[in-house]
């Protein structure tokens, strides 16, 4: 099966990760070379040596490296080269073990942490059905202990999702001065903030004001956007964070506080 978009710069909606996805009877896989200018690499030899950082770090968490970052023989032009196929935890692994210094690491740490994530959560197994009486006994007392916890926890929760609710647009876009609201913090004090992480680039607008933007490489990680809007006399660039992004913005700014 040939990969999904492989032209990933014709469709700047769509995550550029998810853009060079390949699948065949397998399942989905990355191509290490594809991967590498996404990572910011240049030289293959610098991508491959964190590719192989990234088989002894999942050797030793107890699992066969071969089965997710498996060594490969590819045509290109007239001759042979090395490419490696990576599983979605393969892929994170090599992002994990890449150079932090590169915000196009971070940027793919990001997305197939969020991916992972979301799989694991999709792949809850099925519960075993009871075998007698007393299994089914069991099985209902668990579940109602299960309800009435989830219900404390959702009325803990309810005023935060609420709030979320109230600051998201019609297209699912949260704005930097509602985050910056929800952190009770000044808007300029966290896009400096995020300049300071990598995240946003340092700008000024046309009238001289601050006006910091994200980085492309986090757009296309599909955590903000930026968008241009016009108030009927000029137009202006105005920054955006997608549900996933303003997560990222919380969990990063949690372990500041925490730091």
């Amino acid at each position: 099966m040939q990969p999904i978009n492989p032209a990933y710069n014709s469709n700047p909606g769509v995550s550029p990760f998810d853009q060079i996805r390949r699948a065949d009877h397998t399942g989905e896989w990355w191509s290490a070379r594809d991967l590498q200018p996404l990572l910011g690499y240049s030289k293959w030899e610098d991508f491959r040596n964190s590719v192989e950082r990234a088989k002894v770090a999942i050797s030793n968490s107890g699992q066969t490296p071969d089965l997710h970052a498996s060594e490969r023989s590819e045509a290109s032009g007239n001759t042979l080269r090395l490419n490696y196929k990576l599983t979605r935890y393969g892929a994170y692994m090599v992002a994990m073990n890449g150079d932090p210094r590169k915000p196009e690491v971070a940027a793919a740490q990001t997305y197939f942490a969020i991916q992972t994530r979301k799989a694991e959560t999709a792949a809850v197994a099925a519960p075993a059905l009871p075998q007698d009486f007393e299994e089914a006994l069991v099985a209902l007392l668990g579940k109602v202990r299960e309800n009435k916890a989830l219900e404390a926890e959702n009325k803990v929760l309810a005023p935060k999702a609420g709030k979320w609710d109230a600051f998201m647009n019609s297209e699912g876009l949260i704005g930097m001065t509602a985050i910056a609201d929800m952190l009770d913090m000044p808007v300029k004090d966290l896009t400096n903030w995020l300049v300071e992480l990598g995240v946003f680039r340092k700008q000024l607008s046309r009238f001289g004001s601050n006006q910091n933007m994200p980085r492309r490489t986090y757009q296309r990680a599909g955590l903000f956007t930026i968008k241009v809007e016009n108030n009927g006399k000029v137009s202006y660039e105005v920054a955006y964070a997608t549900h996933d992004g303003a997560e990222f913005i919380f969990d990063r700014h949690q372990g500041r506080a925490a730091a």
